[in-house]
Order: C-alpha cells, then structure tokens, then sequence
C-alpha cells in the first residue's frame, strides 16, 4: 500500500445487477464510492439494442466466457456459461426477462436463518427500484429507476402456444410478478422505448455527473488487501495484465459484487476460503472459509424444437429483407423484432400433479436454433418449449486453479447429479412435447426436430438432456447467507463475511438457495437492500 493510493469511503468490485444499484445507493447520501469494472464502458450499440444480445454474450470483450468441467451426465461436455464483463454486467448481455420468483423462495432464505430475506422484507425493495405500469399497487412498483414493460410484439403463434396451455389446464397469469406465479403468459422485460434497460443504463447512467461516484472500467480486481482481519482496500490491474497493478483504499468497506463465479474466485485469491485449497495453490491463508466456492447451483436448460407451417417465425423475420423491414419498424418505435427478448412466452407448472406449486419454468418463443443452442437460427421455420426445473438440488463449486489472477477458475455446477433432478426434468420435457402437440398449434405444428419422435423412453429422454441441455446462466450461492451455526455459511444476514471486518458481498453467490426465476431480479433486489443494510436505514 502507498501513500498515493486514492481512498474513498466504499470500495465496489463490479458493475453489474447488484453492483450498480448499490453504488447509485451509496453515492446518493454522500459516500464516496469507487465502482471498479474488469470490462470496458457499455458502448457498443449491441448492447443497448435488445436483439443484439446474440451478437454480444459470446463476445470475450463484453463476456467472462467461463465453461463448465465436463461430466458424464452432461455427456463429457464442457457448457458455456458466459457472465457479463462491461458496465452493467450481465444485465447489459442477459435475456432480459424480469422474473422475481415465488413468495415461498425468500420464506424459505428466512426459515434457513436469514432473518430480514423473507419475502414480506423483500418486496420493498423489488418495488423501490422498479417503474411498471398495470398490476397490483401491493406488488409493484411505480418510481423506480428501472422500467419494467410488457411485450409489444404479438406473434400468432404465441397466441396459438397460450391457448394450448389454457386447454391443458395451465391458467392465463395477469401478472407472474404480482401474485400465484402458476400459469401461462407474457414475460415482462426490461426494455423501454425499444431499449434495453441494463443496470447501467438505468442506475449509473443519470447519475455520472456525482463527483462522489468514480467508475474505473478496464479495472480487474486481483486482490482484497487487508490489516489483520480488517479489508481495507482493493490491487487491481488492466485486464490484459499490461501497466502496473495499482491500489485503491477504502475507509468504510470493500464490497464484492462480481457474481457467483469471479466472487469466489477474488475471495480465494485473496485468501479467503478453504484453507487446503487456498495452500495447494500456494496462497496465504487470511482467513479460513470452507463455504467459499461452494454451493454452486444453476438452473439446466432443454429445449424441445419443432418445424412451423403456415407462419413466418423469427427465423424468417432475422433474415434479409425481412430483417431491413424489422429494423425500420425498431427506428419508427414500432413494434419489432429488434426489441424483443429471446423468450416471449412463460409457462411455470408442476411436473408432478401432487405439488403445491410450479417446480417447473417453461419459455417459448417463435423461433428455432441449430441443435437447439441460442446463437445460430434455423433455416427452417421453427419454434422452441424450453423447460428447466425451478429449484435443482445438484450442488457444485467454484475453484480458483492457480494464483494466477488472469486464470479462469474451475466451474462445475454438477448438473443433473442428483436423482430427483433428473426425474423433474424429464418429466419437463414431456410436458414441453406436450404443449407443442397442443390442439391450438397444430395448424402450424409440423414435425418435432429436436430430440424428434424417435426418442421416446424416459432413459432416451434423460440421453436427450445430457447430449443437448445447457446453462440458462443463472449461477448462484457461492458464498451463500446464514446463521453461524450454518458452517458453510460465508455471509451473515447482513451480507458481511464472516470472520472478517469491513468486509461484504452482494451479488447472487450470497443466495441460500436458487429462486424459482431468472435470477437477475433477485440479485438487483439484493443490491438495492444492501445499501439500507450498508447505511443502517430501514425501508419504509
């Protein structure tokens, strides 16, 4: 540490769905915060422009291109999990559904021990930050930064898909956010005036002219430093690992807000972690955490693909002409292709009739990819049922491979190890089938492609999810929340870690458990509660 380090009252390692937010909290009472960004400034075009997410989440600038460790229920191979790396993060890549979760997945974070995490505690925060026009006044929110909107693009198809599901006895949900999330509908997005909303847009974006908010991009975080037990500062260098590692110091806290798989990775690198992994890999021990990395969970993605008839789908609709047509419709503020996010349509359902509530989260959307991977579209008209089971009980890790700050750690989610999760997602995937043979699609149902009706047996099924299935990037709980008697635990209640002083997480490696959503509403939330935490405020 030098003399000519800058100091600043908070420290925040990372732009993204919590990050943001929490820096736009801080900033806005008169701390000092420095928001440090390992990728570059959200600039580019495709990162504003909703379609564009297919240009930008396989691209290592805007991208952490992480992949997991290939096991033989995945059939031995290595799945993409790609993480955001620009300002915004994953919020600036992401596919842009807004999907809270059930009121029971935060209960259950209280009755683990987290008191303040149950949903009753939450939802202010979910409402505070959010501006949504149509549902409940008792659910949403009105003024917040970040605008929630419903679709504007209507596809018969979709209609078509909806009314399927209404025949199999699935309710039409008015609002998944806004009460029983049981049903079929619309996803909501953040998108507004065709524009996605990331974190940055939204949070940073009007507030960069506070002279108490500095945000360094092209800025990777190496080490936590610290006096003791006390973090009191932050090496970090360019993420080429040219120019000199430079220092910045904080007076109050550091907060880690890098996500489920560079948190853990920073904390390791920092010394904080299992002690034997931390000494395999030659790094001091400055507190031993064993909780550290684990508890990985994601949610597994299949998804079933059938050929259209009778309708031009987004594989059409992308191509050409066509595509110049739908890019007019974009610049005139029509309703377009171009703003649209890759799922349209929700299903949440039970793949067992006895269960209480939807295990299951099911996407559909007018379009087709090549093996069924989101990137490349068919060049047949096409249209996909994805399905996912809600709360997976298969856990991993996140494992740092050397100390090596430019390394890529070991990820290993561990999917599909355990029997129940297997069982769930087969039985998603027949109800997928199921859905697609729907009698309000068969004027355009033509032929199933993927897996095609040659697979038919629960074991061919299960076969189908291990050669086909991939991330739905929704990574969570590597340094997860609870009560100390929790041993495993990282954080406490208040997000602080444990063992240490000025010290704290926020981002979706804190979560206990995996919400029955897409993740990145919750992680927003977190960010936004921990600046009350932080500040010692109480929500009104």
């Amino acid at each position: 540490m030098t003399d000519t380090a800058q100091k600043f009252d908070y420290v925040i390692v990372g732009s993204g769905a919590a990050g943001a937010i929490l820096a736009n909290r801080l900033s806005a009472h008169g701390a000092s915060v420095c928001l440090l960004e390992a990728g570059p400034p959200d600039n580019h075009p495709f990162l504003h422009i909703p379609a564009g997410f297919i240009k930008v989440i396989f691209n290592p600038r805007y991208a952490w291109l992480f992949s997991t460790e290939p096991t033989d229920k995945t059939n031995g191979r290595s799945i993409p999990i790609p993480q955001g790396r620009t300002l915004g993060g994953s919020t600036s890549i992401n596919g842009l559904v807004y999907n809270r979760g059930q009121d029971g997945d935060f209960d259950h974070w209280a009755q683990l021990g987290n008191d303040g995490w149950s949903f009753k505690d939450v939802l202010p925060y979910f409402k505070s930050m959010e501006r949504r026009i149509g549902g409940d006044d008792g659910y949403r929110g009105r003024q917040g930064e970040l605008p929630v909107s419903d679709i504007d693009w209507i596809h018969p198809i979709c209609e078509a898909f909806i009314q399927g599901a209404m025949q199999q006895g699935m309710p039409r949900t008015a609002d998944y956010n806004g009460g029983p999330q049981d049903g079929v509908g619309y996803f909501q997005r953040t998108i507004h005036n065709g524009w996605r909303m990331s974190t940055a847009r939204s949070f940073l974006k009007p507030i960069r002219g506070r002279a108490n908010l500095h945000i360094k991009t092209h800025s990777l975080a190496t080490r936590i430093l610290f006096e003791n037990k006390r973090a009191v500062g932050v090496r970090y260098s360019h993420p080429s690992g040219r120019g000199p590692a430079r220092t910045v110091l904080a007076n109050k806290e550091v907060i880690v807000a890098c996500g489920a798989i560079n948190t853990p990775k920073l904390l390791q690198l920092s010394g904080i972690g299992p002690a034997a992994l931390l000494q395999e890999k030659g790094i001091a021990v400055v507190h031993d955490l064993p909780g550290v990395g684990e508890n990985l969970s994601d949610h597994y993605s299949v998804r079933v693909v059938a050929k259209v008839k009778g309708e031009k789908t987004l594989n059409e609709l992308a191509r050409g002409l066509n595509l110049g047509a739908q890019v007019l419709h974009w610049m005139r503020k029509k309703p377009s292709i171009m703003a649209l996010s890759p799922s349209l349509v929700h299903w949440f359902w039970k793949s067992q009739p006895h269960l209480d509530c939807a295990d299951l989260q099911g996407v559909f959307t007018p379009a087709s990819y090549k093996e069924g991977y989101v990137g490349r579209l068919d060049n047949f008209s096409g249209m996909t049922a994805g399905v996912w089971q809600h709360r997976p009980l298969s856990r991993g890790y996140v494992r740092i491979q050397s100390s090596d700050p430019f390394e890529s750690p070991i990820v290993q989610p561990n999917y599909l190890e355990h029997p129940d999760d297997q069982r769930t997602l087969v039985n998603g995937i027949k109800l997928a089938r199921k859905l697609l043979r729907a009698d309000a699609l068969k004027p355009y149902f033509e032929k199933e492609t993927l897996p095609g009706d040659m697979c038919q047996s629960e074991d061919e099924l299960f076969d189908f999810a291990r050669r086909f299935g991939v991330s739905s990037y929704h990574v969570n709980g590597t340094a997860h929340m609870g009560p100390p008697s929790d041993k495993r635990a990282v954080v406490d209640q208040e997000l602080r870690v444990y063992g240490l002083q000025n010290l704290r997480i926020v981002d979706s490696s804190v979560m206990p458990s995996i919400p029955s959503a897409n993740v990145c509403a919750s992680t927003m939330m977190i960010g936004n509660r921990a600046g009350d935490l932080i500040l010692g405020k109480r929500h009104s």
